[in-house]
């Protein structure tokens, strides 16, 4: 697989999107019918008063979608943070640096959508060379592809960069004594095992639980939160926003932080459906939720 990456990674972006439309989407569409029980499934309960033809022509553009993020991924192994400049557009990155030195940091909590991947080097936008940006993550099962993600986030964002999620609490009280000024990228919608679930509520038309990490960090080590709000421009070029959540986490009350992270994540996904993660299988733990098999 990282000798198909590096190959693949040597041809211009739009050759690979090429790829994308001629050989990768048919695969995965067509022939290996990747998840497609479970997109639809998801679509379907997502969005009960659309007829057949506009769920599935959602879950075509979908499918294209994940194609063109698969090969943007690729492509950004060897995409200089200039290359990745022209792609990933910040509106108010002088908002999150404000707030970073009112609160000595800020947590980004984002969703899977559009090309979660492809967040571009904060360091290089801030005007402030000290500020940190750092990224939680879950460690891959295959080794080789956990170790090429971490290389491409380290890329991004710098050497160390990335925080595995089991080691995420040490990490953030030694930043706290040494006075780093810093953001967190959390990405916030995954699916909840029961055990873990710390607020529930309606989101795309389901009962759904949330993972609290990003509201429990923000209040403990009282940072500011924001929503990434991440758009499609075009092929090949999105436009983030930094949608401010509260700049004062410990006079919120408990979820408080969690749905307004719910209800945006949700208004992202709303103003194009095509561009979120709908292979996921986000509500896999939810009681009375019929199996995709039965569909």
């Amino acid at each position: 697989m990282e000798l198909t990456v590096k190959i693949l990674s040597l041809l211009p972006l739009k050759a690979l999107y090429v790829l994308s439309d001629c050989i990768l989407y048919p695969i995965i569409y067509h022939i290996v019918r990747y998840r497609r029980k479970i997109v639809r499934l998801n679509l379907t309960n997502a969005f009960p008063t659309y007829a057949k033809k506009q769920i599935k022509s959602i879950e075509k553009g979908y499918y294209h979608h994940l194609s063109d993020v698969i090969m943007e991924i690729i492509w950004s192994y060897r995409a200089t943070v200039e290359d990745l400049e022209k792609h990933y557009l910040i509106t108010n990155i002088e908002d999150c640096e404000k707030w970073v030195h009112e609160k000595g940091g800020v947590v980004f909590m984002l969703g899977h959508i559009c090309n979660w991947e492809w967040l571009p080097e904060m360091q290089k936008r801030f005007k402030d060379p000290a500020i940190q940006h750092y990224n939680v993550y879950r460690r891959q099962k295959n080794a080789t592809a956990d170790r090429l993600l971490v290389e491409l986030r380290d890329k991004r964002s710098g050497k160390g960069s990335c925080i595995e999620k089991n080691t995420l609490l040490r990490r953030m009280v030694a930043l706290k004594q040494s006075g780093q000024l810093y953001t967190l990228g959390l990405v916030s919608d995954q699916k909840v095992q029961p055990q873990n679930a710390y607020h529930s509520t309606l989101f795309l038309n389901q009962k759904t639980t949330f993972l609290g990490g990003g509201e429990i960090l923000s209040k403990k080590f009282d940072k500011a939160v924001t929503y990434l709000y991440i758009e499609k421009l075009k092929r090949g070029t999105y436009r983030m926003t930094f949608d401010l959540i509260t700049l004062d986490p410990q006079n919120t009350d408990k979820g408080e932080i969690t749905e307004q992270f719910a209800r945006r994540l949700e208004s992202n996904i709303l103003a194009d459906p095509t561009q979120w993660l709908w292979s996921h299988n986000r509500w896999k733990f939810d009681n009375n939720r019929p199996s995709p098999d039965k569909q």
